[in-house]
Formats: C-alpha cells, structure tokens, sequence
C-alpha cells in the first residue's frame, strides 16, 4: 500500500558532513521523500561525499554557501560528529536563524542541537538531544527534556537513533501543519 503524499510541495534542508550519524541523517531523509517531500542535502561542497560515523556515503546536492533559506519550508540538523564543525560557518548559523524566524520547522538530533544553540535560537525553549550536549544546552537557555521527541512551536528535537520513529512523526505533524 503506498503511503501518503501529505508534504508535497514541501522542500526541506539537511546538513550533511563529515562523520555525520548514518541514521540520524538516512531515516528522515528517506521518511521525507516517503511523504513526498523534496529532501535536500547540503553540505560543505556541493557534488561531495560524505562519509558517516558508520562509513555510509551521502551525497551534497549543494553547497551549504549557494542555500537561500527562503526556498525551503524546513531544515533538519542530524548529529554525530558533523555539528561541532558545522556550528562554526555562519553560513550555517544564519540559515536556521532565518528558517526559525518565519516559524518553520528546525529539527535537530543527538548533537545536532549544538547547531540550535550556535545559531542562538534556543533561550526559552523546550528541547532535548544527547546527554553529552544537555549543558550546552542548558546554558544556552533551553529546558531540558528527556524524551523520544520534544516539540516547541516549530522546533522538533530528539536524543538519538533509537527515537527517529518519534522524531520523525513530530517533523511531519510539524510541517503537515505548516501553511
């Protein structure tokens, strides 16, 4: 039985490098394309490849430099090791900032939540993520929660791979509700 194309039309960013967390990258990237949503991987060099902590490979469609935020209803930070590198490109900083600030949906993961907290739109919000990143967290003005998932508005957070069936679930229902 096919499934559901309830985000068509919708077009939604995911970082991508270096030692990224194989499921943490895969499982929404497919789930997405699963619900007809176009999934975009953006990473240091568009036409690279990346390999995950696990060794698997994936491919930058584009240039994390060459994004206009304004294209795209969404963006998804997966963790692993990625996220420390990542968080320091203002490039990157500046298109979750932009995407959060027009109220749509920024999902992070395990240690994609340093990208959160780098790009300074966590203060005063509801999140969760690894353990290992639950100071930063905290110090950057987020109450933390443990849990599968946690939704704040249009931010979806969760801890690990173990949880991407509820991660998942809360970025659809997040951007079903999406005008």
């Amino acid at each position: 039985m096919p499934s559901e194309q309830t985000l068509a039309g919708k077009r939604i960013l995911v970082f991508v490098g270096d030692i990224y967390e194989d499921l943490e990258l895969w499982y929404p990237h497919l789930r997405l394309k699963e619900a007809g949503a176009e999934s975009v991987l953006a990473g240091p060099t568009a036409g690279e490849t990346y390999a995950g902590k696990h060794t698997y490979p994936a491919k930058a469609d584009m240039a994390i430099a060459d994004v206009d935020s304004s294209t795209f209803d969404g963006v998804i930070c997966p963790g692993g090791f990625m996220p420390d590198k990542l968080r320091r490109d203002d490039k990157v900083k500046s298109i979750i900032r932009e995407i959060h600030e027009r109220g749509q949906l920024v999902a992070a993961i395990c240690h994609g939540g340093w990208l959160l907290a780098s790009a300074g739109i966590c203060r005063g919000t509801r999140q969760t993520g690894s353990p290992g990143i639950k100071d930063d967290m905290v110090h950057a003005g987020v109450t933390w929660e443990d849990a599968e998932a946690v939704v704040d508005g249009n931010i979806v957070t969760s801890r690990r791979p173990d949880d991407l069936p509820a991660f998942c679930k809360a970025i659809i229902d997040v951007l079903e509700k999406q005008a």
